[in-house]
């Protein structure tokens, strides 16, 4: 029984789950649990008092463990949809002791095997026990070379303690993050290794936390001991856990209740009296499953826009290479639909026609428009409209180099009677002799990086047909910086196998990824330049400082914004602290790091990144220099460039 039909994405975060004991009478198990309201059981799939040194050898020496029954007791959609696997919390792979140790080994290996039999989607591994877990990860990592579909969850405790920091007693801080990090370090950031976090009565900071929303967890384990109780004595969670729990659903990370009932309900309550019904035991877990139900329930409905880009959550796009290419009538429709966008632009033109010809001159003064990069014709209709608000006259030259769009176009003025007030021109705009001097130069070549689209190479040529004291919309833009954690990207681009998707830059609409700190400026470009020394190359060296409560944290790239001014106060942009609300016509932009980069707490991030022109192409390189270097990515603009 899902949570709730709530309108957003179908996602996990829909069902919840229920931590249960070893049952060899799984079907009765599975029966209580799915009856009481859970969607699916944690469960250990072997005898906890099993240990395979313990094993009496008999049948040609060969041992039978003692596992939950056959694999018939249960359908195959049971198992595969009801079922994680629970490996036996007892293991100890880095223990001092031999014999445990190989016991630990033969056990979770013999427990996976039979989970991948079983077909299970998942198996909860247990926390590592000590402070070293290489042999723990060095197994798991054998394991996963040869896993084909399953998921393996490795429990972690949501803690870290900053008390002990604070008082000078560093070696005792406890950072289950760290642990986290070892554990997938040692194993190569293998994309079927994710986490199963236990939610615990006391929650770290903010920032702390922050650093696992960008990290694969796959499950939020609550524990009833984490419940309050609310004045009508039945189970609640403090405002911070209902924070967590509501940014996890919007992660589609699922919740699973854990524990024994810690509340006894009110006397005379409808849920004591529907105890038994049909002679089925109410589960004593029902009242917390009813308050995880409530919390996913009373969330607000994904607005319009988020429903649009859910299937574009962290999925990685090639930027748009729009002089090397002509694009396509889909492309054209996707951002045509952009009616924030485009509203900005509006504004712009109104503002820039009414300070360049006064009110009592307006019926007297035509002023020369010019759309380069028209497409079809979407800035040419703000700025006729634009017109038409302010009571200004206004002739307007479209070009556009995309012979196709240019068929839509001429369709449109003739369809809208814009004959005698617009003249199309098919043509890159570097290379057209204007027939006059533009007042208003208007373009929407931005990229999610700003300049990354090549608008300031464009503007440079077309600027040359705007009067002396003509406008240009936009006059400026600044690209932005961010580290960010974000494991689902860099496996993304690790599974390519190669060097040319690490020296890549991706659009891609952020969703799963932890932002580390305040992003920062980068690279500004103002139009119209007309300095004699203008040049487009740039070269930013940026610190960033991590808030001292996070701790240590793994940067796997960058995420890039830009912010426009179209004209005067009028600005338009992503980035995430001034973002125009409800415009999806960009994505950020994502560079990756080859190696990503730990960052102790209380070290400087140190990145560089250069904007580098060529006779045929432009292309960025970037590095990190501390804590730690890596390589400069992308020289020579060997793997990723814009075709000027």
């Amino acid at each position: 029984m899902p949570l709730g039909e709530v309108v957003r994405d179908k996602s996990d975060s829909r069902y919840c789950g229920v931590e249960t004991e070893f049952n060899d009478d799984m079907p009765q198990l599975l029966a209580f649990n799915i009856n009481g309201g859970f969607d699916f059981v944690v469960s250990p799939l072997m005898d906890p008092s099993y240990r395979p040194s313990l094993m009496v050898a008999g049948n040609n020496g060969a041992g039978v463990p003692p596992f939950a029954g056959s694999d018939l007791v249960l359908s195959p959609s049971q198992w595969s949809s009801h079922v994680v696997g629970k490996i036996s919390s007892w293991i100890d792979l880095d223990s001092e002791d031999e014999i445990l140790r190989k016991d630990s080994e033969i056990a979770l290996k013999e427990e996976i095997a039979w989970a991948c039999h079983l077909s299970l989607q998942a198996c909860l591994l247990p926390t590592p026990k000590g402070a070293s877990c290489a042999n723990y990860a060095r197994c798991v990592n054998q394991i996963l070379q040869n896993l084909t579909n399953m998921q393996l969850w490795l429990r972690i405790p949501l803690e870290k303690s900053d008390n002990d920091a604070m008082n000078g007693n560093s070696d005792h801080l406890v950072d289950s993050w760290e642990t986290w990090n070892s554990f997938r370090l040692l194993c190569e950031h293998h994309s079927q290794l994710s986490i199963a976090l236990d939610v615990l009565s006391s929650l770290p900071s903010s920032n702390s936390i922050g650093r696992w929303f960008g990290e694969s967890v796959r499950a939020a384990i609550i524990h009833t001991s984490s419940f309050l109780t609310n004045a009508r004595g039945y189970p609640c969670l403090s405002k911070r856990h209902q924070k967590l729990l509501s940014v996890f659903f919007n992660h589609s990370i699922q919740a699973v209740v854990s524990g024994k009932p810690e509340h006894s309900l009110p006397t005379g309550s409808s849920e004591l009296a529907v105890n038994h019904i049909d002679g089925l035991q109410r589960h004593p877990l029902r009242p917390y499953l009813d308050y995880v139900a409530y919390l996913y329930q009373r969330m607000d409905p994904l607005p319009e826009q988020e429903r649009f880009e859910l299937g574009y959550r962290d999925f990685l796009q090639s930027p748009l290479q729009p002089l090397m290419d002509n694009l396509e009538a889909q492309t054209y429709e996707t951002f045509e639909k952009d009616s924030a966008k485009y509203i900005q632009y509006q504004r712009a033109v109104s503002k820039a026609l009414m300070d360049r010809v006064p009110d009592e001159e307006a019926s007297m003064i035509t002023t020369v428009l010019m759309v380069v990069g028209a497409g079809r014709g979407p800035l040419v209709r703000a700025s006729l409209q634009a017109a038409e608000e302010t009571g200004r006259k206004l002739r307007v030259y479209a070009v556009e180099k995309n012979p196709n769009a240019v068929v839509t176009l001429h369709s449109l003025v003739k369809l809208e009677g814009w004959e005698n007030m617009v003249t199309i021109v098919s043509c890159d705009m570097r290379c057209w002799d204007a027939p006059e001097k533009a007042d208003i130069l208007v373009s929407e070549l931005l990229g999610s990086f700003g300049d990354n689209e090549l608008s300031p190479e464009c503007l440079d040529g077309a600027q040359r047909f705007l009067k002396p004291d003509g406008i240009s919309i936009p006059s400026s833009y600044t690209s932005f910086i961010q580290p960010v954690t974000t494991s689902k990207l860099y496996n993304d681009v690790k599974s390519h196998k190669d060097l040319v998707h690490f020296e890549t830059a991706y659009v891609v609409k952020l969703h799963r990824v932890a932002r580390l700190a305040p992003s920062q400026p980068v690279f500004t470009f103002t139009h119209p330049e007309y300095s004699i020394t203008r040049s487009n190359q740039r070269y930013m060296k940026l610190q960033f400082e991590m808030p001292n409560d996070t701790g240590s944290a793994l940067v796997h790239g960058f995420a890039g914004y830009f912010d426009a001014t179209l004209y005067k106060d009028v600005h338009l942009g992503i980035e995430p602290s001034t973002a125009t609300p409800n415009m999806f016509s960009w994505f950020p932009i994502f560079f990756p790091l080859r190696t990503p980069v730990q960052v102790p707490p209380g070290s400087p991030l140190e990145f560089h990144i250069w904007r580098c022109c060529g006779s045929t192409k432009v292309w960025y390189e970037w590095c990190v220099t501390s804590p730690s270097s890596s390589p400069i990515h992308n020289s020579n603009g060997r793997s990723y460039w814009v075709g000027l």
